[in-house]
């Protein structure tokens, strides 16, 4: 029997072997005893395992709401008001590995912590034995596909095209193995757009879709990158509003181009995104406004960082490129406003930006209730 220390960065709950050897668990609470458990990767060093059978469960663990949890949402099995402690504790831990002291933030949610995903991609699975297709995700740690009769995650109209196309399908005896995936998106009025993905075929070019961003409208096809959560994306946007401290804005890792031009439209607003189509869905959102779309990696547009400029980052999960730290530490802007995906990666930033700059303010967003996901919001100001 092992028993389980602590959650860590990445949804684990984590134990070690008499041996030393750590082990990752999905489906275990800080202090529950494994009696039993599925490997579904071994190294050297460590093991990640699935648990089956669990002792002394935690006081904070509930029923899941969905067989396949552990695919889209492992952290079903934890009291909600626990996950939001938890993810605030560890957006302090993993500042604390890199020597930086932040209070506890403020963690943000809108109370609706399932239906709130407003993109899906399912797998298609083959029933041997009624001969039918059906809708799937893959089990956690593999490729084997899991069928699914319910998913508490999207939106509910996602759900529901879903098994309407699947239905379609079967009524013309189409196969699975034809299919790569399913990819739907809703907007938040419900209107679906995506489709099937076809084994061997390029990728279909789906109708775009359109949201409201604090006001504002925006085009996206719905297999590009747009945020899974609008309601809690507005409170994160609402915030960074607060803090744009000049009339001159960069916003880095641009995307569409939701973050400036939702808290910074009415400013002298450049945005530079790398994703030729994201880049594209990005001019049409600017066009009733003077911000200047620029096609770039962030990292090798460093000459368009000027000193009187309120910097906006939002990178990808690898977080910053060395160069661009240097190139900020160099020209030193006023603000430094840095929204992440991983607050590991965003810590370690932090860190290497603390010659010339202080962090004046922190919050926490649960943009993916249920899921290990955090969105963390840092302010930085020149010391």
């Amino acid at each position: 029997m092992i028993r389980v220390e602590k959650m860590i960065p990445g949804g684990y709950g984590l134990s070690a072997l008499d041996s030393g050897k750590k082990i990752f668990f999905w489906n275990a609470l800080p202090g529950e005893i494994v009696e039993e458990y599925d490997k579904t990767k071994e190294k050297s060093h460590f093991i990640e395992a699935v648990v089956t059978k669990i002792s002394s469960p935690s006081p904070y663990r509930v029923a899941p709401r969905d067989d396949q949890f552990l695919a889209t949402s492992p952290w079903q099995i934890m009291d909600y008001n626990y996950e939001l402690q938890l993810k605030q504790s560890l957006v302090v831990e993993v500042f604390r590995e890199h020597h930086i002291e932040i209070p506890t933030p403020d963690i943000f949610t809108d109370g609706h912590d399932y239906f709130y995903r407003n993109k899906m991609e399912y797998a298609l699975y083959w029933d041997n034995e009624s001969q039918k297709i059906k809708l799937a995700f893959h089990a956690r740690g593999s490729h084997r596909k899991v069928p699914i009769i319910r998913s508490s995650i999207e939106r509910p109209e996602i759900f529901a095209a879903a098994q309407k196309i699947v239905d379609d399908l079967n009524s013309r005896h189409e196969e699975a193995r034809k299919y790569q995936s399913l990819l739907l998106r809703s907007n938040q009025k419900g209107d679906i757009g995506g489709g099937l993905f076809e084994n061997g075929q390029p990728h279909p070019a789906f109708n775009y879709l359109t949201d409201t961003i604090l006001g504002h409208q925006y085009s996206y096809s719905p297999n590009g990158f747009f945020q899974i959560n609008l309601p809690v994306y507005e409170m994160a946007l609402t915030e960074i509003t607060k803090h744009i401290s000049t009339n001159n804005v960069l916003d880095l890792y641009a995307g569409v181009g939701t973050i400036g031009l939702s808290v910074a439209r009415d400013k002298n607003l450049t945005l530079v995104e790398c994703d030729k189509s994201a880049y594209a869905e990005m001019v049409k959102n600017c066009q009733t406004t003077t911000a200047h779309a620029v096609l770039a990696k962030s990292e090798e547009a460093l000459d368009h960082i000027a000193k009187d400029q309120t910097i906006i980052l939002d990178p990808p999960r690898a977080g910053l490129d060395q160069r661009l730290i240097n190139r900020l530490l160099e020209v030193a802007p006023p603000t430094i406003i840095y929204l992440s995906c991983n607050p590991a990666t965003q810590a370690r930033d932090v860190s290497l930006l603390s010659s010339k700059y202080r962090i004046t303010d922190v919050k926490t967003y649960n943009f993916f209730p249920h899921t290990p996901h955090i969105e963390n919001l840092i302010i930085l100001s020149l010391i």
